[in-house]
């Protein structure tokens, strides 16, 4: 049986949420650069102090999410099964992640969700720690592949941009008005179609 998580610890995760869902509310209001960590303290109902304590930066507030998986393309091509390949790991994953609608793949339509995806669009110092962490996936994905280190790190850098790039198509498609669920069959053929891509090389692209 999974142990449960403790009174304390739930109490940790339920203002985890609740600042985080309280900044996103002000700052789509408001505007990122309108809303200072003490309104956002006020708002949820506790200190400025408690606010850093579990978000060091106003930034953390709505990248958390983003935070939390960047270790995630690296840990898939550790953990695949012996004579899989890195790129047919993150085909399964990716292909899983859609069919659960998972935020990672733009492919998530609730609410809160879109509206932190038009807060990284339309806030510069958002967009620019965003990329941050990209380019940091990128280099832990780097680090569990084979070979020279500069094509490990041309591999990463396909890799994290075909996700990317059919991540950022579905994102496009839901905040111009299209549901998830409609979106969903055209999501995994273009990825089928990228990861076979990435399988198949550059070779004749373009001829």
């Amino acid at each position: 049986m999974t142990a449960q998580p403790g009174l304390r610890e739930r109490k940790k995760i339920e203002t985890t949420r609740r600042l985080f869902s309280t900044a996103v509310e002000l700052f789509l209001e408001h505007g990122f650069d309108n809303v200072t960590v003490a309104q956002i303290a006020a708002a949820s109902d506790v200190s400025k102090m408690t606010v850093f304590n579990y978000f060091p930066t106003k930034e953390h507030l709505v990248l958390r999410p983003m935070e939390d998986h960047v270790h995630d393309a690296a840990h898939i091509v550790r953990e695949r099964a012996a004579g899989e390949t890195p790129v047919a790991a993150l085909r399964r994953a990716f292909l899983a992640a859609l069919d659960e609608h998972d935020a990672s793949t733009g492919l998530n339509d609730a609410p809160d969700v879109l509206g932190v995806c038009r807060l990284l669009h339309e806030t510069p110092a958002l967009a620019q720690r965003a990329l941050a962490l990209t380019q940091q996936s990128r280099d832990l994905l780097a680090a569990e592949l084979p070979g020279p280190p500069v094509l490990a790190a041309v591999t990463a850098a396909q890799l994290i941009g075909a996700r990317e790039a059919l991540s950022a198509e579905n994102l496009r498609r839901l905040l111009a008005g299209e549901s998830a669920d409609a979106v969903h069959p055209d999501a995994v053929a273009d990825a089928k179609r990228a990861f076979a891509f990435l399988e198949t090389g550059l070779r004749d692209y373009g001829r």
